[in-house]
């Protein structure tokens, strides 16, 4: 079927359902006139008189009523299926790829994902932990979640979370074998579990402030980890004191299995963000996860 036959189709059956060429103009938007050259165009080529036309009326013939009963349904149908289009075209869907560390995958990411996902079945995720600073063009990622203080100034950053601290600990199992430090100065005299940073490769060298006075103090001890979560294993196993995030540290310290020291001197960081490139036109879905990932200091 040719363009301009389903035209004449549409026209017929805007008038045959109106029973009125100025009705039916207006519904289509176009002149009553071309709409009457319309209809005659298409009875021509059917070689069939679909209306009948009086000074007041416009009434089908009884093969313009066999037509109309095909046509009705059948144009109901496209404009449902049209219609269903739009919502697709409305419904959040895709995939997004994202980099993130282990903690903030664990404490951030997963908890929103988890609200999410439910609500929106077409969404996917994917999700790659690795604590090194990845190029999301090179690894073909949407977005990014690293500390504030990681975030390159060309990417959009937006804030997921609230501000970290560390904490040095130890088990009490340790600390009956070794007096407490009292100054950071003191840790240089203990055992210490290394943190090694996964962008140049370097020890973390441990930051304590007080009263705006800042220090930084190389440890050493007997292990080297990349990942804090073996530091947290050590410093259970009495193994030496491990300096960690606060929140992961939490409920072992509820619980009596670690002992914090030198909390006076943990200073605050900025928490986690969700960074990506400032030219990237946000897709719906995309724009949807940012939201359920941005902080709300309430």
């Amino acid at each position: 079927m040719r363009r301009d036959e389903l035209g004449e189709l549409a026209a017929f059956l805007a008038v045959a359902e109106k029973r009125n060429f100025t009705r039916a103009a207006a519904r289509l938007a176009t002149s009553q006139s071309a709409l009457s050259h319309t209809v005659r165009r298409l009875e021509t080529r059917l070689g069939l008189r679909l209306l009948v036309r009086t000074t007041r009326s416009v009434a089908p013939t009884e093969a313009g009523a066999r037509l109309l009963e095909t046509l009705a349904p059948a144009f109901q149908d496209i404009e449902g299926k049209i219609a269903a289009l739009g919502e697709l075209r409305d419904k959040p869907s895709g995939t997004i790829r994202i980099t993130s560390g282990e903690h903030a995958a664990h404490s951030i990411l997963w908890p929103a994902l988890e609200r999410l996902l439910p609500q929106y079945p077409d969404i996917k995720v994917e999700i790659t932990t690795d604590q090194s600073l990845t190029d999301l063009a090179a690894g073909r990622y949407d977005a990014g979640i690293r500390l504030g203080e990681q975030v390159a100034k060309d990417m959009v950053a937006v804030r997921i979370g609230p501000d970290l601290r560390m904490v040095v600990v130890g088990s009490p199992a340790y600390f009956a074998r070794h007096t407490k430090p009292r100054t950071p100065h003191d840790l240089t005299e203990h055992a210490c579990i290394n943190l090694r940073l996964p962008t140049l490769g370097g020890l973390y060298a441990w930051e304590f402030e007080q009263d705006g006075r800042e220090i930084n103090v190389r440890v050493d001890g007997p292990l080297t980890f990349n990942d804090m979560s073996l530091v947290i294993k050590a410093a259970l196993a009495g193994l030496g004191l491990g300096y960690v995030m606060e929140d992961q540290a939490a409920p072992l310290i509820e619980q009596g299995l670690l002992v914090p020291v030198l909390e006076e001197w943990r200073p605050p960081f900025p928490g986690y963000h969700l960074y990506y490139p400032s030219r990237r036109q946000p897709t719906p879905a995309f724009a949807l996860l940012v939201d359920a990932l941005r902080y709300r200091d309430v």
